[in-house]
C-alpha cells in the first residue's frame, strides 16, 4: 500500500471518509435509507476528489464505473436504484476501510504492540515460522494489511543481524511466508475482514455467527498445512549466530490477546445484544476503541493525554486517510463496479437462457473455491470478483447449498487469493519487504501451499454442503 504526503486539498477531503463511517453507523443501526443515500454521497465526493491523486491504474476503474453507469440508464428502467445501491455498497467498504484504518493508526504507536512484534521475531530458528504465523493471524485479526508490515519489518530488521547472505536470505523468505499464510488465514472468518463482511452481504441468508465456527477450522486448516509445508522444504543450514532467545509467552502476548479480547468479544456482544449487522458493530466500536487506545498511550512530553487524542485524531483525518486514497478510490470502486456490474449480467446471462439451476450445487461449492484465486492472478479484486459473480448465482436455497457452506467456500477462495495474487497489498507489501517481485512473493513461494490447502478447504467446504 503506497503512503503518499497530501496536499492540504487532500488533507481536507479526508473528513469525507469519517463522515461516511458516522453516517453508515447510523444506517446500520436505524435502518433509514436517508443515511444510506447521504453516506452514498459522501463517499462518491470523497473517490471524486481522491481521484485526481492516485496512479491512472486507479483511475481507469472509475472510467469503468462510469461507463457501467451510462450503460444502465441506457438500457434498463432500474438504473437509478441500482446504481444508488452500488455507491452503497462502495460506501461500505470505505467506512470500514476507514475504521479499521483508525485501529492500526493507535496500534502502530503502542510500545507494548510493536515488543510483542519483536518478540515473535526473535524466536529461535526451530520455532520462528509457528511463532510468526500464529502472531501474523492475531495480528492481522486487529491490524489487517498492517499485519505484514508491522511484522515484516520487525522481521527483516531480525534477519538483518545475520552475516551470512544464503541463510539471511532464507530466513527473511520463511519468515515473510509465515506472516503471509497467518494474514491470509484470517480471511477465512474474522468479523473485521472484508471478506466475511462481503461475503455474508452477497449470499442470501447467511450471518457471521453461523459462518464463524466453520470459518475458524478452514483458518485451523490453513494453518497447519502451512507449518506441514515449512517443515517439509526448510533449508538445512546452519546459522552462524545463536538466535536471541525468549520466554514467557503469555507476558509478551498479553496486550495482544487482551485487545484481540476486547475488540471481538465486543463486536460479537453489539452484534448479539442490538442486532446490528456484524459491520455495523465494527464501525462503531473499533474507532472507539482506538481513540480508548491513544488516550490509554503515554503522550509526547509536554502534551496533555487530551491534547495528545486531538492532535492525533486532527493527523490521522487530514494526513493518514488522505495518504490511502488509492486504497479508498480501489475499494469503493471494486465494491461499486461490482455490486452495478452484476446487476447488468444477470438480464444477460438470463438472455442467453443459461440455467445455473442445472449445475450440480456440490460443483459451484468446490468451484468458488478456486474462482477468486484464478480471477486475483489476472488482477481482479477479491471484492470485485466476489460482488460481481456471487449474485449472479441463483439464490443457495433454490441451489440446494446451505448459505454457511456457500460462505465457508468464498472465504477460503478469498484467503488464497491473498496468499498469491501478485495484484494483493498483502502479496505486494510482502514482496517489497522480502525484496523479491510480487509474482514471486504469491505464486513462486506459495503455489504448492495454495493447492494443497486449496484441496483441503475444498473438501471441507463439500464436507459442509452435505453435513449442514
Amino acid at each position: 500500500m503506497t503512503i503518499l504526503k497530501p496536499s492540504r486539498y487532500f488533507a481536507l477531503a479526508g473528513f469525507l471518509p469519517v463522515g461516511v463511517v458516522f453516517v453508515m453507523v447510523l444506517f446500520e443501526y436505524t435502518g433509514h435509507s436517508a443515511f444510506a443515500v447521504a453516506a452514498s454521497v459522501l463517499a462518491a465526493i470523497a473517490v471524486a476528489i481522491f481521484s485526481f491523486g492516485v496512479r491512472a491504474s486507479r483511475v481507469v476503474f472509475v472510467l469503468i464505473a462510469i461507463a457501467l453507469v451510462l450503460w444502465a440508464a441506457l438500457t434498463n428502467t432500474g438504473w437509478m436504484a441500482a446504481t444508488a445501491l452500488a455507491a452503497e455498497r462502495g460506501a461500505m467498504v470505505m467506512a470500514l476501510f476507514a475504521a479499521l484504518t483508525a485501529i492500526r493508526n493507535a496500534a502502530i504507536s503502542a510500545p507494548a504492540i510493536v515488543e510483542c512484534g519483536r518478540f515473535l521475531a526473535r524466536q529461535r530458528s526451530g520455532l520462528r515460522y509457528t511463532a510468526l504465523t500464529i502472531g501474523g493471524h492475531l495480528f492481522a485479526l486487529v491490524l489487517l494489511y498492517g499485519s505484514i508490515s508491522l511484522l515484516g519489518i520487525l522481521a527483516t530488521e531480525s534477519a538483518a543481524r545475520e552475516p551470512d547472505p544464503e541463510i539471511r536470505r532464507q530466513r527473511t523468505r520463511r519468515m515473510m511466508i509465515a506472516i503471509q499464510r497467518g494474514f491470509a488465514s484470517t480471511l477465512c472468518w474474522s468479523p473485521l475482514g472484508f471478506s466475511m463482511i462481503i461475503s455474508v452481504s452477497v449470499v442470501p441468508g447467511a450471518s457471521w455467527g453461523a459462518a464463524a465456527l466453520p470459518g475458524l477450522v478452514s483458518a485451523l486448516m490453513m494453518l497447519v498445512i502451512g507449518w506441514s509445508l515449512d517443515a517439509l522444504y526448510k533449508p538445512q543450514v546452519k546459522s552462524n549466530t545463536r538466535p536471541l532467545e525468549t520466554e514467557r509467552w503469555v507476558t509478551q502476548l498479553r496486550p495482544l490477546l487482551v485487545l484481540l479480547g476486547l475488540v471481538l468479544v465486543g463486536v460479537a456482544l453489539l452484534h448479539t445484544v442490538t442486532g446490528v449487522e456484524v459491520i455495523g458493530a465494527v464501525m462503531s466500536l473499533i474507532p472507539v476503541i482506538a481513540i480508548l487506545w491513544i488516550a490509554m498511550q503515554q503522550p509526547p512530553v509536554g502534551l496533555t493525554r487530551s491534547v495528545n487524542v486531538r492532535q492525533r485524531a486532527l493527523l490521522f483525518v487530514t494526513r493518514e486517510l488522505p495518504s490511502y486514497r488509492g486504497e479508498i478510490v480501489l475499494l469503493f470502486m471494486a465494491g461499486f463496479i461490482g455490486s452495478l456490474g452484476a446487476f447488468l449480467l444477470v438480464p444477460l446471462v438470463q438472455a442467453q437462457g443459461l440455467d445455473l439451476t442445472t449445475i450440480p450445487p456440490w460443483i459451484i461449492v468446490a468451484a468458488m473455491v478456486w474462482i477468486i484465486p484464478v480471477t486475483g492472478q489476472l488482477g481482479m479484486n477479491p471484492i470485485l470478483a466476489v460482488s460481481l459473480l456471487v449474485p449472479i448465482l441463483p439464490s443457495p436455497e433454490v441451489m440446494g447449498i446451505p448459505p454457511t457452506a456457500m460462505v465457508v467456500a468464498i472465504t477460503a477462495g478469498w484467503a488464497l487469493s491473498g496468499a498469491t495474487s501478485p495484484f494483493t497489498a498483502s502479496v505486494m507489501l510482502a514482496a517489497s519487504l522480502g525484496g523479491v517481485s510480487p509474482l514471486r512473493a504469491g505464486l513462486g513461494w506459495n503455489g504448492v501451499y495454495v493447492l494443497a490447502a486449496g484441496a483441503a478447504l475444498t473438501l471441507w467446504a463439500l464436507s459442509l454442503f452435505y453435513i449442514l
